[in-house]
């Protein structure tokens, strides 16, 4: 390592040759990196999705889920399986186990669903495939006044494939219209004329309206293809299709027993956009694409159709890049500012040519770091902008250790490249030690479970890249500049101040002439007499910040500070979601919702008239009615975030509030997004006994409601729709008829035939016959239904069967193969404490709710879920972590205790840590224990310096005392100037007021608070710690062996050079042979 080192600090060519890569190299790399709003991750579940038309929950859950659940069953790899059955179909979700190979267990969960025996007759194909992530990227809406929904599904379609031409863009999705049907609309009065039933007519349809081929015909001459093509696309070709042909010659045609239409199904699933009907067109994401060059493509296409186009408009709804674009420019404004500061504080604080090349090394680490970053998946996006904001503090730290050794050396007599190479050569071990227990620190969020670690992991790539790029440039540029610079000269030479950068550097020394009075007077007014007494009182001192972590601790547990799962993520949406009963008329639920969306238009323009300078504060609303009768939502689109004056939970408890109560909804929920991880509380009770879980959710969701600290209290089991459940009379089977065969009629004339299936351009269409909308709008439709019996005959359907009527289910949820009820719930207020309410609900609640139901067992899902399965995966792997971080110290100076010393003081940086979190009154979440994880690597950086120089001093002749004394005085420049640029760093963004930063703060509070402490820890506790262990060495030494040696012999340090003398005396051995031997 010394003869590299000292080539490069002799030949400075080779350092400006590998200086030169770095900034060509580098400066490809991070033009190869693209853009996303989060980091990419790989996908880790599987879905199975069910299409059942017709069927109702309990069929699906019976005849296929219970079915695919038990084959699942005993799958290595999958974390756990959840289920939902509702009317028509459904769906089931496999999540498997971080780091397994999702393709794999694709397949086994194919295979799985293949050993099913039998399904249901009428099911559809089950899709088993891995659900892709992908991150939505740009929506916008197609609009126009009085223009037809199947108007603009058509120019949708158009742009889709306009859109997909575009490089770049391959994840396009078009909705905001039903599926499109031929509709085969029977009269039930004509199907008597004829003695016709709904099968000869879906039969005849089918049978006749085909595209088939019949083989060839090979003459002499040349081939001939036998085709039927009697493919009729549109309903209206259908009209003279023949049913029925008599002996008379006489014909039945559709048109004579029934109406043809082509239609969108009857479900309501429409979109308005303003109160326009609309067509929505959402462009994504895949892992491969870039997310900014996506939306201005996209954007350039919008404006130049609105330019050229007439009647018809593309508003866009919602662009992600301009969220990210913002939070980016924040961060690079908070970096620009940290680097900024950093070099200040060099400037003031250490020799000023010395600073400049300290910091020359941070564009330098950088640019190392992006020749790799392609290669491991990185973006630029929030959190790896976040990790080098991190980063950029600890990146000088190698460097002012290094060039202030090297000055120290220089300033013995040595000459510049002899102190370079002594000064590098001494600080080798504790600067290697540093940069490894960081890396490791910051490693462990590689190996966190959950969407954090999936997240994070990228923040730890940035760094552990850039902090190994870091020690290349520090052990080999940076002394190679110092030792060819004028860095170490005290005092600028004459010619220098005649250049503009001499006078430049002239004014910054004087500036550091301040700065190093500063400096003396810090360590030797105030620290030298501080570590003195702390050093005399040794118990005092300890009781004092033993007392401050007592206190800080019981301030925690009695919720002065406050605690929480997840930050919110700041949100420039509001999403409002309605639910009424099964069964509703859509008319009434499209009548609440344009209710709150009038009452979302008021807040707008209160808001507007306090909004600085006058923007619009809601940008859009989509209003979207279905799918189905009983639901319907409202996307309301805010101002970006950096423009608004207010958050957006403010804005959606201002609709709540102007919305006012609302009754006969099944669920109406307001939520401002932000939430990760999924809902704040949210309670699933499991059981197989229907009745209880039933009679528990009940009660639980009644205490929840009543529960002042939250709201949109909703769950899982809402009323389903009102069932007719048949029975047949006994005369019915008199008639030969059975309960299969008459609901198979009546499914035919209320549900409807699929009589074909073909594709038109791009809609998939089926034919369905049924009776006309007219003859099914009553009970009494059904009443009247004339059955087929086996001899032909008719009878109305209220002559040979009853019915009741009762509810149903909506739907029917499974987790782990147990029904399911879930129960969530938001915060009234955001900053209030989710774990103070699930602690309530665990201990106070739900044991008298399991006591009274004892099938019933419960899950604590939502944040709580996620939060669990990190603190699972960081049980095991921060203890690993700091078993190897103790192994890199103990390595380093070949110690047992000094390491345990350096992790004992651990736990007191939680005493700033959490009173940062109080001062900026923010509540102590996982991203705040991420940044302890994180600190535990950079604090012990400090005390791997003042311990290397403490054994120093020993093998000088020292004793314990005094090279305690004056390691502490001689590394309080390093330890405090490391500790200020790391914190100066981070600073911007702890006192930045954007809400797109809020979510960031908790892990800059804990790094930037906990370093604080660290130095004082470092300065003040460590030493205590290292006299301490030292007189227990000794005087357990001298209850042993009755001896009470001197302090400095129970060091390692002292240890070590007394082998070494040891063994240097000892006789070496010779191959001399004598004489007798001879």
């Amino acid at each position: 390592m010394r003869k590299l080192i000292t080539y490069f600090i002799r030949y400075e060519v080779a350092v400006n040759v590998i200086i030169l890569a770095f900034v060509v190299l580098g400066i490809a790399g991070a033009k190869q990196l693209k853009s996303s709003f989060f980091p990419l991750q790989d996908p880790e579940i599987i879905n199975i999705n069910i299409a059942y038309p017709g069927a109702a929950p309990q069929e699906i859950e019976e005849g296929i889920v219970l079915k695919i659940e038990d084959n699942l069953k005993g799958l290595i790899g999958i974390d756990r399986v959840t289920s939902v059955s509702r009317e028509n179909g459904g769906s089931i979700t496999v999540e498997i186990e971080t780091g397994r190979d999702i393709d794999v267990l694709l397949a086994e969960v194919k295979n799985a669903v293949d050993r099913v025996p039998n399904f249901p007759t009428g099911m559809e194909p089950l899709v088993v495939a891995k659900r892709e992530n992908v991150r939505r990227t740009i929506e916008f809406a197609i609009s126009g006044q009085d223009v037809g929904l199947a108007a603009l599904k058509d120019i949708g379609r158009q742009i889709e494939n306009d859109l997909r031409r575009i490089d770049g863009i391959s994840q396009i999705a078009v909705s905001g219209y039903p599926d499109q049907e031929i509709e085969i609309a029977v009269r039930e009065a004509d199907l008597l004329a004829y003695g016709l039933s709904f099968s000869e007519v879906a039969t005849a349809v089918a049978r006749a309206n085909i595209l088939s081929t019949g083989g060839n015909i090979k003459t002499q001459a040349e081939d001939y293809l036998i085709r039927a093509n009697n493919r009729a696309y549109y309903g209206v070709a259908l009209n003279g299709l023949i049913i029925r042909s008599k002996n008379d010659g006489s014909v039945v045609r559709l048109q004579d027993v029934a109406e043809v239409r082509d239609r969108f199904s009857e479900s309501p699933n429409a979109t308005f956009f303003n109160g326009n009907k609309a067509v929505i067109i959402e462009i994504t994401n895949t892992n491969n694409e870039d997310l900014i060059s996506t939306s201005t493509k996209v954007k350039e296409y919008i404006q130049q159709y609105n330019q050229t186009h007439t009647g018809v408009q593309l508003d866009v709804i919602n662009d992600a890049a301009v969220t990210l674009e913002q939070r980016t420019d924040l961060l690079m404004e908070n970096g620009a500012m940290g680097i900024f500061l950093v070099l200040l504080f060099l400037s003031i604080f250490l020799n000023t040519r010395l600073a400049f090349w300290v910091a020359f090394g941070l564009p330098i680490s950088f640019l190392g770091m992006f020749i790799f970053a392609n290669q491991f998946g990185v973006t630029i996006n929030v959190l790896s902008l976040f990790g080098m904001i991190i980063v950029i503090g600890i990146l000088v730290d190698d460097g002012i250790v290094i060039s202030e050794n090297i000055y120290q050396h220089y300033e013995r007599g040595k000459s510049r490249i002899q102190a370079a190479i002594d000064g590098t050569m001494e600080v080798i071990p504790p600067i290697l030690s540093a940069i490894i227990t960081t890396v490791l620190a910051f490693s462990t969020f590689l190996f966190l479970d959950g969407r954090i670690g999936a997240f994070f992991g990228e923040v730890s790539v940035i760094v552990i890249l850039t902090l190994t790029v870091s020690l290349i440039e520090a052990l080999i540029i940076l002394p190679a500049h110092i030792a060819h610079s004028k860095a170490l000269i005290k005092s600028e030479p004459k010619e220098a101040k005649k250049t503009m950068f001499g006078r430049v550097f002239l004014k910054l020394r004087q500036l550091n002439v301040y700065g190093d009075r500063l400096m003396s007077y810090l360590r030797d007014r105030l620290y030298a007499p501080v570590l003195a007494f702390a050093l005399r009182q040794r118990f005092i001192t300890f009781s004092i910040f033993l007392a401050l972590l007592i206190l800080t601790i019981g301030s925690v547990r009695g919720g002065i500070i406050r605690g929480a799962f997840f930050p919110m993520i700041a949100s420039d949406q509001v999403q409002i979601n309605l639910l009424m009963p099964e069964g509703t008329n859509p008319v009434i639920t499209d009548s609440i919702i344009s209710r709150i969306e009038r009452a979302a238009w008021q807040v707008n323009d209160n808001y507007t008239a306090k909004q600085t300078g006058g923007f619009q504060v809601v940008q859009n609303i989509i209003k979207n009615v279905g799918p189905g009768n009983n639901k319907a939502s409202l996307e309301i689109n805010l101002l970006p975030g950096e423009q608004r004056d207010f958050g957006a939970p403010e804005i959606n408890n201002a609709i709540r509030e102007a919305t006012g109560p609302v009754f006969g909804v099944e669920r109406l929920t307001f939520g401002s997004g932000g939430n990760f991880g999924g809902s704040p509380v949210s309670v699933s009770l499991l059981g197989a006994n229907t009745s209880e879980l039933k009679a528990a959710k009940d009660e639980l969701l009644e205490l929840m409601v009543q529960n002042p600290l939250l709201v949109d209290v909703a769950d899982t089991d809402p009323e389903g729709i009102k069932e007719i459940n048949i029975q047949l009379k006994e005369s019915a089977y008199a008639l030969g008829l059975t309960l299969q065969e008459v609901m198979s009629q009546v499914r035919a004339g209320f549900f409807g035939l699929q009589a074909q299936r073909f594709q038109r351009g791009q809609d998939e269409i089926r034919v369905w016959v049924r009776y006309d909308r007219s003859n099914r709008e009553s009970i009494n439709d059904l009443d009247q239904m004339r059955l087929i019996t086996p001899s032909g005959t008719r009878v109305p359907f209220g002559e040979i069967a009853t019915y009741n009527i009762s509810r149903g289910d909506e739907s029917i949820s499974h987790l782990n193969g147990l029904r399911e009820i879930q129960i969530s719930a938001d915060l009234k207020n955001p900053k209030g404490s989710a774990t103070d309410i699930l602690l309530d609900l665990e201990n106070n609640i739900m044991p008298d709710i399991l006591s009274k139901y004892p099938s019933v067992s419960v899950s604590y899902e939502g944040q709580n879920r996620e939060a669990n399965k990190l603190t699972r995966s960081a049980k095991t792997v921060v203890p690993i972590i700091i078993l190897l971080i103790y192994m890199t110290i103990a390595f380093t100076f070949r110690s047992y205790s000094q390491p345990l010393l350096l992790l004992f003081m651990i736990p007191f940086s939680f005493i700033a840590v959490a009173w940062g979190h109080w001062i900026h009154d923010l509540p102590i979440n996982i991203l705040s224990a991420l940044g302890v994880i994180a600190l535990i690597g950079i604090m012990v950086n400090d005390g791997l310096v003042l311990i290397g120089k403490f054994n120093s001093y020993l093998r000088d002749g020292l004793n314990v005392n005094q090279a305690l004394t004056k390691a502490g005085r001689m590394r309080f420049r390093a330890i405090f100037l490391t500790s200020l640029t790391t914190i100066a760093g981070i600073a911007p963004l702890l006192l930045e007021k954007s809400r797109q930063a809020q979510f960031l703060i908790p892990m800059a509070i804990s790094i930037a608070y906990g370093i604080a402490i660290a130095t004082v820890l470092t300065l003040i506790m460590l030493p205590i710690l290292l006299s301490f262990t030292n007189d227990i060495k000794r005087r357990v030494h001298w209850l042993i062996h009755g001896e009470l040696l001197p302090s400095e012999r129970f060091e390692r340090a002292i240890k070590e050079r007394e082998f070494i003398e040891q063994w240097s005396e000892e006789p070496q051995p010779t191959n001399q042979i004598t004489e007798d031997e001879a």
